[in-house]
């Protein structure tokens, strides 16, 4: 009950933060500015308010708070260090956002910067979670029941690199209208449906619904064609949580068929420059990463989410078959 109670609230509070968020970015001028070497149809979305991710964002917030108030009384703050996690990200990319709102400049924070200010996150919350006891180096194998024991050390370094890969596989999937929200909805339905069923997760639960309903509130804004986009504040939030919800399962490996399309995103974007500097010039796909080369193959955005969302559930029902055994569905 707690789960569809968060999940009521953070429609509720996206939905409703809509209303006065996008009047009061359009008034900023906090527009999109679009990618110079992306689809040129694109162009027509220039000046479309960004950073729309602070409303599920506030969304999630209010219902953890509102929902798991009695869990927290009880000890249990185990969603708000998700949240508090992916809220680090979150602030990354809102000065990414800001640099590019500020001074119109689509590349916003350099690379590097992005990549040791995520690093140090990521550690962070790691240390957190080994500190607080919900964190284990017993990686767990879905689908076989098993679990491979490491050494901290190893774990650490792993989970570091897993947690700043899953960020920017869900940063660059953020490319077209409700994408990014869309394909991680079945995500939220899978940690909700896991929590639900397995005893001493119903904070972890509670997130999840909330992830949920906050994400639906979003994409009355955001669905084709766009009145907002989520921005770097949005989608690094977003991967934060995905993270950060797969390491509190305890089962990092599960972001393998959850986030399958997030993987084939980034897949499309390395195979995309290494085989472009290999063959000095010649191009794998029509245009990286991957939404962008069904674009051009004619796809258009609304059937782009519709498949991708599909993908993405299908990856989450066949995560929920991996997991039977250890969560006794």
């Amino acid at each position: 009950m707690k789960t569809i109670l968060a999940c009521i609230l953070a429609f509720a509070v996206s939905a409703i933060a809509g209303k006065f968020l996008i009047p009061w970015l359009r008034k900023l001028k906090a527009g999109q500015e679009i990618r110079e070497d992306g689809p040129t149809w694109h162009n027509s979305k220039a000046g479309t308010p960004t950073m729309g991710g602070l409303m599920f964002i506030a969304g999630i917030l209010a219902a953890i708070l509102i929902a798991g108030w009695q869990g927290m009384t009880g000890g249990d703050c185990k969603h708000l260090y998700i949240f508090g996690f992916a809220a680090i990200f979150g602030v990354i990319g809102f000065l990414d956002d800001f640099e590019k709102v500020v001074h119109h400049r689509n590349l916003g924070l350099t690379a590097i910067q992005k990549f040791l200010l995520q690093l140090a996150a990521a550690v962070a919350f790691l240390t957190l979670m080994r500190y607080e006891g919900l964190l284990t180096p017993n990686l767990y194998i879905p689908f076989w029941n098993t679990q491979v024991v490491m050494s901290w050390p190893v774990y650490m370094v792993f989970a570091a690199f897993v947690i700043v890969g899953t960020v920017n596989a869900v940063n660059i999937t953020d490319g077209i209208d409700g994408l990014a929200a869309s394909v991680t909805v079945p995500v939220g339905l899978f940690f909700a449906v896991v929590a639900a069923w397995w005893t001493g997760l119903e904070q972890l639960g509670v997130y999840a619904g909330a992830l949920v309903g906050a994400l639906l509130g979003f994409l009355i804004y955001n669905f084709h064609p766009a009145k907002v986009f989520m921005g770097d504040t949005g989608s690094l939030f977003l991967g934060g949580t995905v993270a950060a919800l797969a390491f509190a399962y305890d089962m990092p490996l599960i972001l393998i068929p959850v986030g399958f399309v997030y993987i084939c995103e980034t897949m499309s974007d390395i195979l995309q420059v290494g085989y472009f500097k290999l063959t000095h010039g010649k191009r794998l796909f029509k245009m990286a990463p991957l939404h962008h080369h069904f674009e051009l193959c004619g796809w258009s955005e609304v059937k782009l989410v519709a498949v991708f969302t599909t993908v993405s559930a299908l990856g989450c029902f066949a995560a929920a078959l991996g997991v039977l055994n250890r969560y006794h569905f």
